[in-house]
């Protein structure tokens, strides 16, 4: 299993449900703001807004929510946010990329210095970890969705480029840039998915020792904490002796 994943999993047993959930709408919330504002306020017509309101929809964030975010776009007192990319080094040389929304890059800047520097982490150039990543879609649908063999059809006609399906789910593979598009299609045949993301998925990955995955786990945690960073990923690997001590702690 892939450090984001991972990452994500451990996350979710351990934290508090609604204080997550919370975090979760208002950053998606950002996110549909900023792309409202980059374009137009019609999501057949703004491809970003269009994944952002995807992404937010597959997460189960209220339409009235949505519909907020997109009107505060046209608001003249919204700030000014831009994104930012951060790339560093967890310890045991595992790679982070952080995506952020900022309208102070100062402020975010020395927070993720911080963060990095109290878990015996480095912070590098932009550029510094990406190589190690694709920058691709990823689709997820419950296994109630369809048979592998349903689902793999699918995925097929809508263009995307590959599928793994297991007991637990579907996960789907697309290009970046299409990833609005084949989302789109498969809800026409699958229904409404789990999730719809852009993500960093690791083309290398960096195995976990024990004493090394608290402190990534921590670093990690404390990134995905803060307001203005929108998405953590890390290409470690963690055995499941290790991932059963971690959940367990």
């Amino acid at each position: 299993m892939a450090g984001h994943s991972q990452f994500k999993n451990i996350m979710h047993r351990k934290g508090k449900q609604d204080a997550m959930r919370s975090k979760l709408f208002a950053k998606l919330a950002r996110e549909i703001t900023v792309a409202a504002k980059s374009g137009t306020p019609d999501p057949d017509m703004n491809p970003r807004l269009r994944l952002a309101v995807q992404e937010a929809r597959a997460e189960n964030m209220p339409k009235d929510n949505i519909e907020r975010a997109i009107k505060k776009a046209q608001g003249g007192d919204l700030a000014n946010y831009e994104a930012v990319r951060y790339e560093g080094y967890a310890p045991g040389g595992v790679a982070v990329i952080i995506e952020a929304l900022t309208d102070n890059r100062n402020r975010t800047g020395g927070v993720v210095r911080s963060v990095f520097t109290k878990y015996n982490g480095n912070l590098g150039a932009t550029g510094a970890v990406s190589h190690m990543f694709n920058h691709v879609g990823e689709i997820t649908y419950k296994a109630a969705a369809g048979s592998a063999e349903t689902v793999l059809e699918a995925a097929i006609d809508a263009g995307a480029d590959d599928v793994v399906s297991d007991a637990n789910g579907h996960v789907i593979a697309c290009g970046f840039e299409t990833l609005g598009t084949v989302a789109a299609e498969l809800e026409k045949k699958l229904g409404q998915a789990q999730s719809v993301k852009a993500i960093w998925k690791p083309n290398l990955t960096t195995p976990v020792e024990e004493d090394n995955a608290q402190s990534i786990m921590k670093l990690l945690a404390a990134l995905e904490d803060d307001d203005d960073v929108q998405n953590v990923f890390a290409n470690f690997e963690i055995s499941d002796d290790v991932m059963k001590k971690l959940t367990a702690a």
